[in-house]
């Protein structure tokens, strides 16, 4: 059997004649000319080697043959139009949808309840996943959709299948316990340099900055603790006489909850810039769009002007 010349406008005349029963009818609703619906049939009956239908005072009444081809051409063109050439938009507020947020624990503390508290009245059935990744993987996530979004400090992200989009901008502090000696007053270069250090290294980059910041002006810190996230710091500095440097968003976001405080640095502290990144095989898709958008008023709420 050749199928090389069929299309769907064959399938579609086949599947309005089963339901009209009249060749002008079915051309009227195709906006198709009579001869044109003829052509259509005479090749499906070609291909089929069936008359398909017979021509009855009550219309042109199906074979059996097109009877039981009519429930797979149904099939096959409700796909088309369902799926394959859909116009539905993406409906938050009845999908259970489940996106995969790449961030580091950072972001898990400053921006996830802003993010759920949106979510809660926008998407009520749409959950979130966070995943941490290196750089290496985190590209081939979020181009085979396996992650939605990367939210953060992300420099590797910029090839030419990416885009991004800015959410804020940040700067580093220093973060001790509240009865530490050298809170509540000016932090000197002398004490920063001479305090215990706590270095976070995780799968994030912003750490990056600062250490290159350091390295670049030949500064000196002690260091006594080398950790790979942020989660654990609130009680090493209840328990010890560790400082850490930290974004400001985070020192923020810690202090609120705990007997802990912020220093400003003794020099002037680099910024940085926070953002989201996708891949270029979703930037068209709906979806992707409207979670874009959410992030991006979840965040611009977060940092409303107090």
């Amino acid at each position: 059997m050749n199928l090389d010349n069929l299309d769907i406008t064959t399938l579609r005349v086949f599947d309005t004649l089963i339901r009209t029963k009249h060749v002008t009818n079915t051309g009227m609703e195709l906006g198709l000319s009579q001869p044109s619906v003829s052509f259509a049939l005479n090749k499906l009956r070609t291909l089929t080697n069936d008359t398909l239908f017979v021509r009855t005072s009550q219309g042109m009444e199906p074979t059996p043959r097109a009877m039981k081809m009519s429930e797979s051409i149904r099939l096959i063109l409700n796909v088309m139009e369902t799926e394959v050439f859909s116009q539905n938009t993406f409906d938050p507020l009845h999908s259970e949808r489940s996106f995969t947020l790449c961030m580091s624990d950072i972001g898990e503390i400053v921006f996830l309840p802003q993010l759920i508290k949106l979510l809660d009245r926008a998407a009520p059935q749409v959950s979130i996943r966070t995943v941490s990744l290196p750089p290496n993987e985190l590209e081939n996530a979020l181009m085979s959709g396996d992650v939605d979004l990367a939210l953060g400090y992300y420099p590797d992200l910029t090839k030419a299948n990416f885009f991004q989009q800015l959410l804020f901008s940040d700067t580093f502090v220093c973060m001790m316990r509240k009865d530490h000696k050298l809170a509540g007053r000016k932090l000197t270069m002398d004490a920063f340099e001479a305090a215990s250090h706590i270095v976070v290294r995780a799968e994030g980059r912003s750490e990056e900055i600062f250490e290159r910041f350091l390295e670049q002006r030949k500064l000196q810190r002690r260091v006594k603790l080398v950790i790979p996230h942020f989660m654990s710091i609130p009680h090493l500095l209840l328990g010890t006489d560790l400082i850490v440097t930290v974004p400001h968003s985070c020192a923020v976001s810690v202090v609120r909850s705990g007997p802990l405080t912020m220093q400003t640095l003794p020099m002037k502290s680099p910024k940085f810039e926070l953002k989201q990144h996708w891949h270029a095989r979703y930037h068209r898709d709906e979806t992707s769009r409207w979670l874009r958008k959410i992030v991006h008023e979840a965040f611009s709420a977060l940092f409303l002007p107090q």
